[in-house]
């Protein structure tokens, strides 16, 4: 029965994702990079570390949606249907709210409500992280991936003299 429920969530996703990328991502520019040039990047980077993520799940980027594959490491919500839902709840605590995010939210827990406390965890972990919804992380491919990562967890990070 799952596999029927996510099936049409998937369905859903893909009728409705172009559309998404269309309306709500007109002032979003594709990035100027691609996988493989990603994995040229320091290894202790964000930008290798993306690399390394679609090349370990056999992923292309999206045009326009390539700061949701970092949220992926950032955060360490996996790629199954319903970790993409708790990394919604996750976004959701951390500031984020547009329709797209809502429906998915909605959807998701009407849905697949067995994965709710996941979802709820997500929603708190939101909320303790920095605000990074919505930053450019093209811009930050250079960054040591773990100093960022702390960073936005909030945690301590070792200062380099």
């Amino acid at each position: 029965m799952k596999k029927i429920r996510v099936a049409f969530l998937l369905w859903v996703y893909d009728k409705t994702q172009k559309l998404y990328r269309t309306y709500f991502k007109k002032k979003k520019r594709q990035w100027q990079f691609n996988e493989k040039q990603l994995l040229e990047f320091q290894a202790d980077s964000l930008g290798r570390k993306l690399g390394e993520f679609y090349k370990k799940h056999g992923f292309t980027m999206i045009p326009k949606m390539e700061n949701h594959d970092v949220h992926h490491l950032i955060t360490g919500c996996g790629t199954h249907f319903e970790e993409e839902i708790a990394m919604q709840y996750l976004l959701l605590g951390n500031g984020k709210l547009n329709a797209h995010l809502l429906a998915a939210v909605v959807l998701g827990t009407l849905i697949l409500p067995e994965y709710l406390n996941m979802y709820l965890r997500a929603y708190r972990k939101g909320q303790r992280m920095r605000p990074f919804y919505n930053w450019d992380f093209e811009c930050l491919l250079w960054q040591n991936f773990d100093h960022l990562k702390d960073f936005i967890q909030q945690k301590e990070t070792a200062v380099l003299h």
